[in-house]
């Protein structure tokens, strides 16, 4: 399954399939579940969706999700008993069973929602594992170890920075994020003016593992890019790649140096390994700044540089933390 911090709701491709995306597992057929009900339309649980609907026949609560990426799923809006290793099962989660599910997900079986809202899995299990969960991203195509993920306590030694809370939108989880170095030194034109959440819900800085690259307010962004730039000017430079606008023919060398980058957050820097920032596009050599502008206020930390690291979400303590190296 997807797993996002970026959105609420918990979903399953389920059996019968309009429309699915092929998995290696067998499609979840509710009909051989004791323990899966459909929820009734305007039932309060229901009318927790943003959009709900009915199915007037079925008298079955509809649900509908879109991403950001165009992506969405339709489905019944249903509970189910989830279990996981080592028999720790919760009962009665809400989620849809998707019957129509299209876009970029490819091969999942499912999106499980980390946000913070009424629907996430952390809000409606919380008690269940302390309200903390973590997860450790790996590198896609370069690990043949998976990502993992853990609920309840953990006795990780992380730097942990503050969580905010936007009022206008309770999904996202909300860092503050002070500047960014660059070669250890501290990016000229980022300060935390152009990270900050106003009192109408724009800006800020969110940390979100459905979101790959990590989009920064264009002028942080060109600052940054910048100053990476003069910092790498010995390597030889490569065309645009999509939305790469800093890209570098890396072809026959067999060692590469390249400036430091640390994100200063508060309470906690986070340095991130080269990995985590620059990386390849082709099997050309081409590798490109993994970092992307964006003109919407809000700047988004992606996936590709949370890899490697045991991300902690401490939601009892209203904190998150950084653990280097921690899918070991």
């Amino acid at each position: 399954m997807v797993l996002d911090t970026g959105s609420d709701v918990v979903w399953l491709q389920c059996a019968p399939c309009q429309k699915c995306y092929s998995e290696s597992d067998p499609v979840f057929d509710p009909r051989g579940s004791k323990t899966f009900a459909a929820v009734p339309c305007g039932s309060p649980l229901c009318r927790q969706l943003d959009s709900p609907g009915c199915d007037g026949k079925k008298k079955v609560c509809e649900y509908q999700v879109s991403y950001g990426d165009g992506s969405f799923t339709v489905g019944d809006f249903s509970t189910e008993t989830l279990t996981f290793r080592r028999r720790a099962s919760v009962p009665r989660v809400a989620l849809g069973c998707g019957h129509d599910n299209e876009g970029l997900f490819v091969g999942a079986a499912g999106l499980l929602g980390l946000g913070r809202g009424m629907l996430s899995f952390p809000t409606q299990a919380g008690s269940r594992f302390n309200n903390k969960f973590s997860y450790c991203l790996v590198d896609r195509a370069a690990s043949a170890k998976p990502s993992s993920m853990v609920f309840g306590d953990l006795a990780v030694s992380a730097r942990f920075t503050p969580l905010s809370k936007n009022p206008k939108l309770d999904t996202f989880y909300y860092v503050e994020l002070l500047g960014i170095s660059v070669g250890g030194v501290p990016v000229r034109g980022i300060s935390a003016s152009l990270f900050r959440l106003d009192r109408t819900g724009n800006g800020g800085v969110i940390i979100d593992s459905g979101t790959s690259v990590t989009r920064l307010t264009r002028p942080a962004y060109v600052a940054l890019r910048d100053a990476f730039r003069v910092g790498a000017a010995r390597l030889k430079r490569a065309a645009e790649y999509s939305l790469f606008d800093t890209c570098f023919d890396l072809s026959g060398l067999t060692q590469v140096k390249v400036p430091t980058v640390v994100l200063h957050f508060r309470g906690a820097d986070v340095s991130l390994p080269a990995g985590n920032y620059l990386i390849p596009v082709d099997d050309n050599g081409t590798y490109c700044f993994a970092f992307a502008g964006t003109m919407s206020g809000l700047s988004i930390i992606g996936n590709i540089q949370q890899q490697g690291f045991r991300v902690v979400f401490d939601l009892a303590g209203s904190r998150v933390g950084f653990a280097p190296r921690g899918c070991v």
